[in-house]
C-alpha cells in the first residue's frame, strides 16, 4: 500500500477527535489555541541519503527538509529535536564532531535551537527530526480555490542531478558536480517569505516527493485540477546548459523532488503584490501554471502548446 492508503485506512480514524491533527492529511500538527506548530520526519541510510560519508552535509540536509515543513506553512523553526540510531562506525567520534559543528551552524542560519533529543544502537543508520514553531495561523493543504495561479519559489531540478552525480549515475567536471551534490545536500529554503506567505497563499506544500506529485497532495480529495507550463517551469542556468549538453528531457528533470522549494496558489490577483515581494526580499517566485476545474484533465504544456507527460512523476511512499 502507498502512504495515503496507510494513512486512510489504519491512523486516519484514531485521530478523528483530534482537530489539531488536520486529518493526518497535512506535514503539520496545528495546535491553534496554543499557537504551537509541529513536524517530523526520519531519515533512512540508503533511503533518504546514499551513505554517511559526509556527516556534516546530510545531517544539514536532512535538518533543512524537516524546518522546510514549517516555512512552507507559513511558520518560522524556532526549536527542534533530533534523534539517531547508529552504530560505533556511524557514531564515531570524528563524526559526531562534524554533526554537531553541521548542527552549529544550521542554528545559526536559521535561528533555530536544539531542544532535546534519543540516541539508540542499531546497525541500520536512522535520524529522526521534530521540529517546533509558534503561530496562530497556517497555510492549510488542500484549499486551493479555482482559477488560482500556482507559484513555485526558487529553482528545481538542481538536487535531482546532485543525487544522480552521488549515486555516480551522471559524471560531470568537478566544478559542476560540485554545483549540483551542494543543491542536493543543502536546499535554498525560502525563510524569508514566511512573513509574507500567510498574507498570500490559500493552500502550500513543499516540493520533497516531486512538483507533480506534490502538487497532487496540495489538492487532494478537492474537485479540481491543473494546468502547467514547462516553459515557465524555473531552472537554473547550471542545468539549462547541463539539459542542453545532454539532450535532457526538462520536464523528466525537475520532477523529482528533494528541491525543498514553496509550493503554492495564489488568487489571480495577489499577481502584482507577489512580484513586488519576490523583488523586495530577493526570493525568486516564479507562476508556472494555474489551478482548473476537474471536469479537465491535469495538463502540462510544452513551449509550442501541445500536452506533454513526464515520465517520472516524483516519489511515492510504498509499504
Amino acid at each position: 500500500m502507498n502512504e495515503f492508503e496507510l494513512i486512510n485506512d489504519y491512523f486516519s480514524k484514531i485521530s478523528k477527535r483530534n482537530k489539531s491533527a488536520l486529518g493526518l492529511n497535512d506535514d503539520v500538527f496545528f495546535d491553534k489555541k496554543k499557537g504551537i506548530v509541529i513536524s517530523t520526519d526520519t531519515y533512512l541510510a540508503g533511503s533518504h541519503f546514499v551513505n554517511f560519508n559526509s556527516p556534516k552535509l546530510v545531517i544539514s540536509k536532512i535538518l533543512r527538509s524537516s524546518i522546510s515543513d514549517l516555512i512552507c506553512k507559513g511558520v518560522k523553526p524556532k526549536f527542534y529535536f533530533i534523534s539517531g540510531s547508529g552504530n560505533q562506525i556511524s557514531f564515531s567520534k570524528k563524526k559526531i564532531s562534524e554533526i554537531s559543528a553541521s548542527l552549529q551552524k544550521e542554528q545559526k542560519k536559521y535561528k533555530i535551537n536544539l531542544s532535546g533529543g534519543d540516541t539508540t544502537f542499531s546497525n541500520k543508520l536512522s535520524f529522526t527530526i521534530t521540529s517546533l514553531g509558534y503561530s496562530n495561523n497556517i497555510i492549510y493543504r488542500n484549499k486551493a480555490k479555482l482559477n488560482d495561479d500556482i507559484y513555485v519559489t526558487g529553482n528545481l531540478g538542481d538536487s535531482y542531478i546532485g543525487l544522480q552525480i552521488l549515486k555516480k549515475k551522471i559524471n560531470l567536471s568537478e566544478k559542476d558536480n560540485k554545483f549540483f551534490i551542494n543543491k542536493y545536500y543543502q536546499p535554498e529554503l525560502q525563510i524569508k517569505l514566511c512573513n509574507h506567505l500567510l498574507k498570500l497563499a490559500n493552500t502550500s506544500i513543499d516540493i520533497s516527493d516531486g512538483l507533480f506529485d506534490d502538487l497532487k497532495k496540495m489538492i487532494y480529495r478537492q474537485n479540481l485540477s491543473f494546468k502547467l507550463y514547462e516553459k515557465s517551469l524555473p531552472i537554473s542556468l547550471n542545468l539549462k546548459k547541463l539539459i542542453i549538453n545532454k539532450n535532457f528531457k526538462k520536464i523528466d528533470i525537475v520532477s523529482n523532488g528533494d528541491d525543498y522549494q514553496v509550493l503554492f496558489t495564489a488568487n489571480s490577483n495577489k499577481e502584482r503584490i507577489i512580484k513586488n515581494i519576490s523583488r523586495n526580499i530577493g526570493v525568486k517566485i516564479t507562476k508556472i501554471g494555474k489551478i482548473i476545474s476537474s471536469k479537465n484533465r491535469s495538463v502540462i504544456i510544452d513551449a509550442k502548446g501541445k500536452q506533454i507527460k513526464a515520465k517520472k512523476k516524483g516519489y511515492t511512499h510504498q509499504f
